[in-house]
């Protein structure tokens, strides 16, 4: 943990925290020339409903995130004292400015490339180690925890550490597309395995990339100690159908499913 973060500023219950990725809100709103669906107050919405914070990943080429809306955002959340603002990209391209300029609660470093669709690996460690060296320490000297999107890579959680990173990521599109196949047992020991892994080096583990209603406690049961979900894609199309607010509550359920008994 960021020893130059309160551990009190992130206080929560003992539940896995539901961080809502509002990129799909914007890309929505940036087919026409309205400020229609509003994503700010969207997220609103969102944390009305009780997630626990709101997560963005603004690209280069603004074609969804635009940087009005990280700073526009980072205002809403200075109302909601208990929920969190995380900020992910690529630290190479326009993530660093964000975190300088607004210290968010998380940063979410992803090796993307500006042209990239959506992130599909996550860190080559011990590869990537030293580029990625000053960016987490800055990260954190500016009192802004550091998670790393990583693969479910048992063996490089120990290099994600001595980086000097709080937090990992676990890029989890392989457990999504093995959801429901004969795979799935054995895809989702892998992401156990890698959490633990990270956890017995002092890593905090946080999850997402395609997960959903589906998926998600499975998940959660498979991989406990997960501290962050974040959901953006199967979540904004969820609420197409069901309301936003009504989403939120349904995604909650999932997650309180989840827990051991005793923790609600």
């Amino acid at each position: 943990m960021n020893p130059l973060v309160a551990p009190e500023a992130f206080a929560r219950d003992a539940r896995t925290a539901l961080s809502v990725n509002v990129n799909k809100i914007a890309l929505l709103r940036n087919s026409r020339h309205l400020d229609v669906p509003n994503v700010v107050a969207l997220s609103r919405t969102v944390l009305m409903a009780g997630a626990q914070g709101i997560t963005v990943h603004p690209r280069p080429d603004e074609r969804h995130i635009r940087t009005r809306d990280v700073h526009e955002l980072a205002a809403l959340l200075h109302e909601w004292p208990h929920a969190e603002y995380n900020i992910e990209g690529n630290p190479t391209h326009n993530l660093m400015q964000f975190v300088r300029e607004l210290r968010p609660h998380q940063c979410t470093l992803v090796p993307d490339s500006a042209e990239q669709f959506t992130s599909d690996h996550g860190w080559d460690l011990p590869a990537d180690v030293e580029r990625l060296r000053p960016l987490v320490a800055e990260a954190r000297a500016l009192g802004v925890r550091v998670s790393l999107f990583m693969d479910p890579s048992p063996e490089a959680m120990r290099h994600a550490a001595a980086l000097g990173a709080d937090r990992v990521e676990l890029y989890t599109e392989a457990y999504a597309l093995a959801h429901g196949t004969p795979e799935q047992a054995g895809v989702l020991a892998r992401y156990a395995a890698a959490a633990r892994a990270a956890q017995a080096v002092g890593l905090g583990v946080n999850a997402g990339h395609d997960l959903n209603r589906a998926n998600l406690t499975e998940f959660l049961r498979g991989v406990p100690g997960v501290l962050e979900v974040s959901i953006g894609h199967a979540l904004i199309a969820d609420a197409l159908e069901l309301g936003m607010a009504q989403t939120v509550r349904e995604y909650q359920s999932c997650i309180q499913l989840a827990q051991p008994t005793g923790v609600r």
